[in-house]
């Protein structure tokens, strides 16, 4: 697979560890390093800002082999999360966006993007208004609507998105799969719930797909987990795979995302 992570980037700063440990994430660019470390390849398209943090991030996806040709570092301050590890369980503080409050894709970017199989955003991206755009040319895309689907940036994407996923808290329940059927109503062919301990659940528009877990030995940190199944499961969704094999292709890539530190 060949993925396009787009839209947003973010230093993760744990604000307990080490007097302030400053980590390179934020969901889009955590998918890009997965993606490679199940042996795809990835590119990641947004903006940086012309500040440390920036050049850190920058040097850190090429590390990791992340395509960063078209990563744009402009004038500003680089998007930072406050973030707080508590028994192997991120608490999110403040966030400051930063540069990415006014960014917009160029149509050099959007020809770029559709030389991928897959585009994927999340909520704070600022790009899901180009989803039409990217359907419209033949690309399939994602969303991670994290834990507010319903907020207006993934309303928007909802209708224009192959794969919409989204996290809830509680496991399989008549609630959950109502919403699922709702969100499936509005456009994507998949949609995905992903329920942390409880596993997750895919609905097609036919039938429902239930997946545990895969078992992990120590939780150290569960940041990345999420954007880890969704890698996951588009690597296997994208190779054809059955909806089964590509859920517990995204339940591997987040047992072994728990086991260490930090995204990645």
């Amino acid at each position: 697979m060949k993925l396009a992570a787009i839209g947003s980037n973010c230093i993760d700063f744990y604000e307990n560890l080490q007097g302030g440990l400053a980590c390179p994430g934020g969901g889009p660019v955590n998918m890009a390093v997965y993606t490679l470390r199940l042996g795809g390849r990835a590119s990641y398209t947004g903006p940086v800002g012309d500040d440390p943090y920036g050049e850190l991030m920058q040097k850190a996806m090429a590390a990791k082999g992340v395509d960063v040709s078209h990563l744009h570092v402009v004038p500003g301050a680089t998007a930072v999360s406050q973030v707080r590890l508590e028994g192997g369980e991120r608490v999110f503080g403040d966030y400051d966006e930063g540069v990415l409050e006014n960014y917009t894709l160029s149509s050099e970017d959007l020809d770029f993007i559709c030389t991928h199989d897959i585009a994927v955003c999340d909520l704070w991206g600022k790009v899901e208004g180009f989803f039409p755009a990217l359907r419209a040319r033949g690309l399939p895309t994602a969303f991670d609507g994290a834990t507010r689907p319903d907020d207006p940036a993934a309303r928007r994407a909802l209708p224009y998105s192959d794969y919409f996923f989204f996290s809830a808290e509680h496991g399989d329940t008549p609630a959950l799969r109502d919403r699922l059927r709702r969100y499936q109503a509005q456009g994507p062919k998949l949609v995905i719930a992903m329920l942390g301990e409880h596993g997750s659940l895919c609905f097609d528009g036919e039938a429902f797909h239930p997946f545990g877990v895969v078992p992990c030995p120590q939780v150290v940190d569960s940041m990345g987990a999420g954007d880890s199944y969704i890698a996951g499961f588009l690597t296997g969704a994208v190779a054809g795979l059955p909806i089964e094999k590509a859920m517990e292709m995204g339940a591997a890539a987040a047992t072994e995302t728990l086991q260490y530190f930090g995204a990645w």
